[in-house]
């Protein structure tokens, strides 16, 4: 009988411990054989990030997806409706315990900078999980300054491609779309040139993805951070 994505949420310690180890296995197979592009700048498409059965009960998490109110452009501007793999989550589901232990483990934060060259010593994990409806865009910006690494890991719905976020030459300029592919990712190393965003278009069911990012000590919100008094160790 197959088990529920949200039962996969109450696991016990050993089983914790498993679905980090298969999670850190996942995802550098993932970044090495990842499809990489230097157009416009550097960037790198996985397929596969996590486990099949971490991608259900991540898809399966009980957050309701936040009211735009007819305002979009930023996600700042809807800080306060805002999800994260934090402190909270870690403690209440073992599932996203496995996975901030994943992405916070040094053999994965050394996959990191091997494949792309981010320098992460000293950063800390910040992983948000977001649920985009009809009305929501994003206007282009690069994520250059505290963030060191970003992933852009799309969980659902299936069936949408898209949906991906859109890549741009400059802040005016747009380039290409990445394909909205359940279970893939767009990565890079935030630079002056990593333009990024989401254009205005129909989201006909709640669009849920992942961001990763590794940030600096700078970083203000600390209570968004997976382990905000644990910074990652690098090479």
């Amino acid at each position: 009988m197959r088990t529920s994505p949200l039962a996969l949420l109450d696991l016990p310690g050993d089983a914790v411990a498993a679905e980090r180890d298969a999670c850190r296995a996942s995802f550098a197979h993932a970044l090495k054989s990842a499809a990489v592009s230097d157009d416009p700048y550097r960037h790198w498409m996985l397929r596969n990030v996590l486990p099949a059965d971490m991608a259900a009960a991540m898809d399966a998490l009980p957050f309701p997806a936040p009211a735009l109110n007819g305002l979009s452009g930023s996600r700042e501007i809807h800080n306060n409706t805002r999800r994260y793999i934090d402190a909270e989550a870690i403690a209440n589901n073992p599932m996203c315990a496995a996975l901030a232990q994943a992405f916070q483990h040094p053999d994965t934060v050394a996959v990191v900078e091997e494949v792309t060259g981010a320098q992460l010593d000293g950063c800390c994990l910040r992983i948000e999980y977001a649920q985009d409806t009809s009305g929501f865009w994003l206007q282009p910006h690069t994520d250059l300054g505290v963030k060191k690494f970003t992933l852009l890991y799309y969980l659902g719905p299936d069936g949408q491609p898209d949906l991906g976020t859109d890549v741009y030459a400059d802040a005016k300029t747009w380039s290409h779309r990445a394909p909205f592919e359940v279970g893939g990712a767009l990565a890079f190393v935030p630079s002056d040139r990593t333009w990024h965003g989401f254009e205005p278009r129909q989201i006909p069911v709640v669009r849920k993805s992942l961001i990763v990012n590794y940030v600096t000590e700078e970083w203000r919100a600390r209570e968004q951070l997976a382990y905000p008094d644990t910074p990652v160790s690098g090479g």
